[in-house]
């Protein structure tokens, strides 16, 4: 649940060094020789590589190979990020551009989140908008790993090689947030999602693991898991739950201590083992939601290892649990501001949030 966010690098030397290793500023290469028998047909294809260089998982000598690869095929333009929101500014470009045909993101979920609402920063248009490619460089890589590539940074470059060659693209259905009218949020502008969303007590624990990262505290599996301990500890809604889900034409859920809202499935994982809140979820679908009315700790033993043990065919069950599949228009309410997350990027407190489920949002090589 917790990809590596979309920051800048560190300043300093070392921040220095880091870009000095990759690539600083705009930088174009000439396409190298076509590979195998498909003459030509990479060689015209124009891409914007964003490249971010705090990346948990990638080296600056790894990014280096993985450019001149992907440079050695097609007319490329690599941009190092500098400050958060610069791969948003990098994606909104590459959609006003008339000579992009790919955008290629290097990094974790948090900066792929980032050229994704850039891209569509005018809306969803799969003919004319850039395709998306993904390199995972984070530490969970959820939208990557959804998508069936490989989570090594090396293998999906080739991966995406194999299918830019082949042709192999598919359209997925994106999530889409935004402030509701006629509440204190209502001026929170619109943000889209690819993966999940969660206002509650995951996003509690998103924001904390983010501290301890801004602490400089590597993003690792057991970070999260003491981060999961320590806001249950400190969790004060968790035996009566704040939380409404409102459906049009459905009768509202109240009293949820927790809602994950789902774009794909698995939620995340920890390690190798994919985690699924909602199993039905999908690319193909709108939206899905995860509500659970208790947190008190029989509660969280019993769903924690439902979780542990979920499989595509089974997620969490049980009296005080809520599913909800396929949603295309949903709000969820909160009594008291509580913390709120996209992708994995805390995105500080909220009362009340409306979803949205767009099909066939954006093109996404694979």
């Amino acid at each position: 649940m917790k990809p590596g966010c979309a920051k800048g690098p560190p300043s300093g030397p070392a921040a220095r060094d880091a870009r000095s290793r990759s690539v600083t500023g705009p930088e174009r290469s000439e396409p190298g020789p076509r590979r195998r028998t498909a003459v030509g047909r990479l060689a015209v294809m124009r891409a914007l590589l964003v490249v971010n260089p705090a990346a948990t998982t990638t080296s600056a000598r790894t990014r280096d190979v993985l450019i001149h690869a992907l440079a050695s095929e097609m007319k490329l333009e690599a941009v190092t990020t500098e400050y958060r929101g610069h791969a948003r500014d990098l994606g909104r470009r590459a959609a006003d551009s008339d000579d992009i045909d790919l955008v290629v993101a290097l990094g974790g979920d948090g900066t792929v989140n980032e050229v994704v609402n850039g891209l569509l920063h005018r809306g969803p248009d799969v003919d004319r908008l850039p395709k998306l490619a993904v390199v995972p460089g984070g530490s969970t890589n959820v939208f990557a790993r959804a998508l069936g590539l490989p989570n090594d940074a090396v293998e999906a470059t080739g991966a995406i090689l194999d299918a830019l060659e082949n042709r192999t693209e598919r359209t997925v259905g994106l999530g889409l947030a935004a402030g509701t009218p006629g509440t204190e949020d209502e001026s929170v502008p619109e943000r889209w999602f690819t993966f999940c969303a969660g206002l509650g007590f995951d996003a509690g624990v998103v924001g904390r693991v983010e501290q301890k990262r801004e602490g400089g505290k590597r993003s690792t599996h057991a970070l999260y898991v003491r981060q999961v301990v320590r806001q249950f500890l400190n969790e004060a809604h968790r035996r009566h739950g704040q939380i409404t889900l409102e459906v049009p034409g459905q009768e509202p859920v109240t009293d949820l201590a927790l809602s994950i809202v789902c774009n794909t499935a698995p939620w995340t994982y920890l390690g190798n083992r994919p985690v699924y809140a909602s199993p039905k979820a999908s690319f193909d679908t709108a939206l899905d939601v995860l509500g659970l009315k208790r947190l008190s700790t029989p509660a969280v033993a019993l769903y924690g290892t439902q979780l542990l043990t979920s499989s595509p065919e089974k997620g969490p069950r049980g009296k005080h649990a809520v599913s909800r599949h396929d949603l295309t228009d949903f709000t969820l309410h909160s009594k008291v501001p509580l913390p709120f997350q996209m992708d994995g990027d805390h995105l500080g407190l909220r009362t009340s949030v409306t979803f949205t489920g767009v099909r066939r949002a954006l093109r996404v090589i694979v």
